[in-house]
């Protein structure tokens, strides 16, 4: 398959726009009324939120007295995937301390000079880097968004060239949460495997064994002089297999869409939010296996 080597028109940073003082966002961002953001502070879905999973003592203790809390565990992790498709997790493994780092090492890369951002600039090639577009559509209504999109694994296509030199710590402190993550992903992999019926290496091997991909996306959201007009990520289900969120919890943004109605996501201190993708929805996929 060919791919564009340069978007099809000139790329226009939303941080920028932002940063102008405009009163009005331009055209190009203005979605159609149906897909306008929908607010439920008004309604009875504010109270609603994603299910809350404590996974402590899941996976640190094999003694046979934790069998009970872990069958628990294990239904609850059942129960909100085929009801929700996303749920929040606590006690996961992954340093709250590490998780702040990640949060605030990204928070300083896009509040450095555009100058030096734009030599990360990425292109419809890969999509890595640093961007304010998706798709090559001429035209196209955009997000109300700027991004980093990085490759973790496989190994061979991680190149630390295309991670921001600056700040200083932005690449150890971005090797290190991903590997706790990939890590957490994996032990995650062997419960919904087992929630499956399968063997609990299944979904593992089934995404690539050793050689599973992983990549992070970094979605900054500038402030918005007209917010009810646009959206930070128009609606979407995410392609993979698992996607974990780390929000930013003083700010709830993300929105589920369930039973035809938008709920706004209530981020858990220090909690991981996980993502069912479509591999792992389809159930075809797992049958007579």
């Amino acid at each position: 398959m060919n791919y564009p080597r340069d978007w099809p028109e000139p790329i226009v940073r939303v941080q920028s726009l932002s940063d102008s003082g405009i009163s009005e966002i331009p055209k190009r961002y203005v979605k159609p009324p149906t897909d306008r953001p929908i607010s439920s502070s008004s309604s009875h879905q504010s109270d609603v939120n994603i299910p809350i999973i404590d996974l402590k003592g899941l996976f640190n203790d094999e003694n046979s007295s934790f069998s009970g809390l872990k069958s628990s565990i294990y239904e609850q992790i059942s129960e909100a995937c085929r009801n929700w498709g996303f749920f929040q997790v606590v006690n996961h493994g992954v340093p709250p301390e590490l998780m702040d780092q990640a949060r605030e090492v990204w928070r300083e890369f896009f509040h450095q000079s555009m100058e030096m951002k734009q030599r990360y600039a990425n292109s419809p090639t890969t999509y890595e880097g640093y961007g304010s577009r998706l798709g090559v559509e001429k035209g196209a209504i955009l997000d109300w968004s700027d991004y980093y999109f990085l490759h973790y694994l496989p190994s061979s296509l991680k190149d630390h060239k295309k991670w921001p030199a600056l700040p200083v710590y932005l690449r150890e402190v971005i090797e290190e949460y991903s590997k706790q993550v990939v890590n957490f992903g994996g032990r995650l992999m062997k419960v919904l495997s087992a929630n499956l019926g399968l063997r609990e290496d299944y979904l593992q091997s089934a995404f690539g064994g050793e050689d599973i991909g992983a990549c992070l996306r970094v979605n900054f959201y500038p402030k918005c002089p007209q917010p009810d007009l646009t959206l930070g990520i128009s609606p979407h289900s995410d392609p993979g297999g698992l996607t974990f969120l780390l929000p930013d919890q003083y700010v709830a943004g993300l929105q589920v869409h369930r039973n035809d109605n938008w709920i706004t996501v209530k981020p858990a201190s220090h909690a991981v939010i996980v993502n069912i993708g479509d591999q792992v929805q389809d159930p075809t996929r797992w049958v007579n296996h």
